[in-house]
């Protein structure tokens, strides 16, 4: 589990990609081997993936192909920027909104608007997911705890303040670039539950 407050970015030092297999080696100085060892969690743009080994510089984690082609990992090269976060321990405080790690789709970046202090980011999400961002509500981009400032049909919008342009990777986004999401996931629960109960509702009436 993740909380969606990033600790720190890295940047994709190795990209090794093949029908079956994908390897990324990611560099970030704050991240230490004592304190993120082989075996643990770690989220990577969003993505609950597992550190399986440590070089000096840098440490690799392994990705399914399916992985790669559903998020904006496959979009990555060497030098690209990542936004990271490792895995909750159970006395931390939960600063964010729960996360699993388990992205749900991509988003296009559609809009990008500096209100004063403030940066506005509109996105195009695939029509299913409508349900499921609310104004209001909490939604992880890269990973990212944010709340949604406007939930329309097939697009949403939040705002970021300055600390959170200075720390992430959103900040270096442009028109069209590829966000990976993850909706809030007691909004995904309860919607199912709605939509159960709607299901044995009409059955009944029949």
């Amino acid at each position: 589990m993740f909380t969606g407050i990033i600790q720190t970015t890295g940047r994709i030092t190795r990209l090794d990609v093949t029908d079956q297999h994908a390897r990324l080696g990611v560099s970030a100085p704050k991240l230490v081997e004592s304190s993120l060892p082989l075996g643990a969690s770690i989220a990577v743009n969003g993505i609950c993936l597992t550190v399986t080994d440590w070089r000096e510089s840098d440490f690799t984690v392994d990705v399914m192909p399916e992985t790669m082609r559903r998020t904006n990992l496959g979009r990555l090269a060497r030098g690209s920027l990542v936004n990271l976060e490792p895995s909750l321990a159970l006395d931390s405080k939960l600063d964010g909104h729960i996360v699993a790690g388990h992205v749900d789709t991509t988003a296009e970046l559609i809009d990008r608007v500096e209100n004063e202090n403030a940066v506005e980011l509109g996105f195009r999400v695939p029509h299913k997911y409508d349900p499921y961002i609310v104004e209001k509500g909490s939604i992880a981009i890269d990973g990212i705890s944010l709340t949604v400032t406007m939930a329309q049909q097939d697009a949403f919008g939040v705002s970021l303040i300055p600390f959170t342009v200075a720390n992430t990777t959103l900040a270096h986004y442009g028109l069209g670039d590829l966000v990976n999401i993850e909706v809030d996931m007691l909004g995904r629960y309860a919607v199912k539950q709605i939509q159960a109960w709607k299901k044995r509702v009409l059955t009944e009436k029949r």
